[in-house]
């Protein structure tokens, strides 16, 4: 067998995807279950018996002995409990898998961050299946395990994961764009969003990685003077791949085509050491959970190659770090609402759409930072290598060609080009990729999508494309409702009765008005220069866009009473729901900076000071037995750094003695400036003590592992 034909035949072997329905279900229950897969509908409950049934001889056919309930904690990674089929009837063993296993679970919730919604004697939690995402097998050393996509709930019915309120966000929108289609003369239709989550990580040798504990407790490098050679040559970049590395990432698409997971592009990435994987693109729900299977497989190929995958935003100084870059896009029976159009009518919902796009944005910026803030992307956002913490919308010149022609029609600077009328063919052509790619800007449109690219590389996509929905979904539906009114008002039919083609000149008269008024007053948020340039924090206070700098800072809007009301009508999250998240997102900023804090002066005092002192005390001999001047200096030199970084030490532990009560107050800046001083003096001294000496190893050795 080929490799080609091997790669086709185990796509989704692991995966109760469409053949093993076929297969392993009967005709009827088989189109019922693709329905809800496909379409959204309701899960018919009668056919949970079969179903489950089924995926019991198909997994155990590949080798499944248990079966878990895969759920999203607030944690941010994945939860599994292991049940085994095996069960006991009348002192017999038997397989066995009942529906009510398949549709409900009842994992203890006590230990999960839940922000308050349960106590800890209250240990009840549901986890309830997501037929939309499929079944899968998990495969292990001695076996492998039944993994089924579900939801997680307290015994109240509140949220406690990152799923359900995603998949709520997502039928929000869906009943946006269908009150907002039926006015464009649309047939009811199923909204279909789309995600694809672009990858980026490190690897560094496992040997490496075990002599550093800042790397195994906190993910990201506390210590390290800077390489002579980084990324300055910029070599790396799309660079020839090595063949070890090659060899690992062979190892991780295949184990991710099985899970029926179309990993499809992989290359170097900027910084040393530094690659990216990216899939294409799937429907949402399921390319979140499938992102979080990609980051799985990372970390446990990389063990195999005697590596460590590190999904830490920045793990090390000097260089970039790493993102997710989030592709959204949105479609409609089928059709893209982001590609522009080939006649009048798709260009005017395209139209519609992008300005939607841009007035949620505006309106919602402050929840769009807070959905991608953590401590590992403070460090990277606004970095020169990643998007500002600004959140702007980057559009392309012509697209801002056509928006300012929409809102501005009469301008004489726009005579020799006509007037821009909705619906008329006298908009420009807008080819796919009209705009260059802007790596400056958190949210970009690249052609016939939104590339959000604040996400770190850690995120759970789908807190932040919660949001996105949501906002979105507000947005049209405020556009719908203008157009009703307008419609009503010149005499049109109810909107059961649209058809296209008719009252078109009302229509598109209406419309234009009011995506006018939108751009007029959203369009602050469109900025097409240079993220990276210090100017453009000034201008964008100027224009009165947020600057959330840190997490608590972004934290806040999470606390908002607009946003809850936001959430609650669209019913995504409850506003306890939102608060909670809210207390558990700074109660694990504090802790991850705790931790941080807590191993740096663990490392300075038992493995930095000692290489210090050992030095100190070699540069006393020879200067008492030589008496040479060079000595001398660096006897003076070392005696004041060890000095500072004992300084250092008791400044930094003062600082995580108050650090619970700082991040309450929305403020953690006096722990992190301590730490970056207490590693400022420490990358000094790297830099002049004795290679044989120094405790850890250097970035030299750690990012050039070929």
């Amino acid at each position: 067998m080929t490799e080609e034909t091997k790669a086709a035949t185990d796509f989704g072997a692991d995966v109760f995807g469409e053949e093993a329905i076929r297969t392993y279900l009967s005709k009827d229950t088989a189109k019922k279950l693709q329905a809800t897969i496909r379409e959204g509908k309701p899960l018919d409950p009668s056919i949970a018996g079969e179903v489950a049934h089924g995926i019991r001889h198909w997994a155990m056919d590949r080798g499944a002995t248990h079966y878990t309930h895969w759920f999203l904690p607030m944690t941010g990674a994945t939860a599994e409990k292991h049940d085994s089929f095996l069960e006991l009837k009348d002192g017999e063993p038997i397989m066995q898998f009942s529906g009510k296993n398949l549709i409900m679970g009842e994992p203890d919730a006590s230990s999960f961050p839940s922000g308050g919604i349960r106590s800890t004697f209250e240990a009840r939690g549901y986890t309830a299946w997501d037929p939309t995402s499929p079944a899968f097998i998990k495969r292990h050393s001695n076996g492998a395990t039944l993994c089924i996509p579900t939801a997680f709930c307290a015994y109240t019915g509140e949220s406690l994961d990152k799923k359900t309120p995603l998949l709520r966000s997502m039928q929000a929108l869906d009943k946006s764009l269908k009150r907002l289609m039926k006015l464009f003369g649309r047939g009811e239709a199923h909204t279909g969003c789309t995600l694809g989550a672009e990858q980026e990580y490190f690897l560094i040798d496992k040997e490496f990685w075990k002599k550093r504990p800042d790397l195994v407790l906190t993910g990201r490098t506390l210590f390290g003077a800077p390489s002579a050679k980084g990324q300055q040559l910029e070599d790396h970049y799309f660079g020839t791949i090595p063949d070890r590395i090659l060899s690992f990432m062979n190892d991780v698409e295949r184990e991710l085509w099985k899970l029926g997971i179309p990993a499809k592009t992989r290359h170097n990435e900027v910084a040393p050491a530094q690659f990216e994987l990216a899939p294409q693109f799937e429907e949402l729900n399921l390319a979140s959970d499938h992102n979080m299977l990609v980051m799985d497989a990372l970390r446990n190929v990389a063990e195999k190659h005697g590596l460590k995958c590190l999904l830490h935003e920045k793990p090390y100084a000097g260089v970039n770090g790493s993102g997710k870059h989030n592709n959204w896009s949105v479609a409609y029976g089928g059709r893209n609402l982001l590609d522009p159009g080939s006649d009048p009518h798709e260009n005017a919902v395209f139209l519609t759409m992008l300005c939607a796009v841009i007035e949620a944005v505006d309106k919602h910026a402050d929840l769009l930072r807070a959905s991608v803030a953590s401590a590992g992307n403070d460090h990277r956002l606004g970095a020169n290598e990643a998007p500002p913490a600004v959140i702007s919308i980057y559009v392309g010149d012509q697209l801002a060609e056509v928006l300012e022609r929409i809102e501005n029609p009469k301008s004489a600077k726009h005579e020799a080009k006509g007037t821009l009328k909705i619906g008329v063919d006298t908009l420009p052509a807008i080819p796919k990729d009209a705009t260059d790619r802007n790596r400056t800007s958190p949210f970009a449109f690249t052609g016939n999508k939104f590339e959000f690219r604040a996400p770190g590389s850690s995120v759970c996509c789908s807190g932040p494309m919660t949001v996105l929905n949501t906002i979105v979904a507000e947005a049209v539906d405020r556009i719908s409702g203008e157009l009703e009114k307008a419609l009503a008002k010149a005499g049109c039919p109810k909107p059961a009765a649209y058809k296209p083609g008719e009252h078109t000149a009302a229509f598109h008269a209406a419309l234009q008005k009011i995506l006018q008024a939108s751009l007029k007053e959203h369009k602050r948020v469109v900025f097409n220069g240079n993220g990276y340039e210090a100017e453009w924090p000034k201008e964008a206070a100027k224009r009165g866009l947020p600057n959330a700098p840190d997490t608590p800072t972004a934290l806040a809007a999470l606390a908002d009473k607009k946003n809850a009301a936001l959430f609650e009508k669209y019913g995504v999250m409850t506003k306890r729901e939102l608060q909670s998240r809210h207390e558990i997102f700074l109660e694990e900023y504090a802790k991850k900076i705790r931790i941080e804090g807590a191993c740096a002066c663990d490392i300075a005092r038992t493995m930095i000071l000692p290489a210090v002192r050992s030095d100190y005390l070699e540069v006393l001999r020879t200067y008492n037995e030589t008496g040479e001047s060079d000595m001398k200096f660096a006897l003076n030199m070392l005696h004041e750094q060890v000095y500072a970084l004992g300084n250092g030490l008791v400044a930094l532990e003062d600082a995580i003695s108050r650090l619970s009560d700082a991040v309450a107050n929305g403020d953690a800046s006096e722990t992190v400036a301590r730490m970056s001083e207490l590693r400022k003096i420490s990358d000094g001294l790297e830099q002049v003590v004795s290679d044989s000496r120094w405790p850890l190893p250097k970035y030299r050795d750690m990012l050039f592992l070929y």
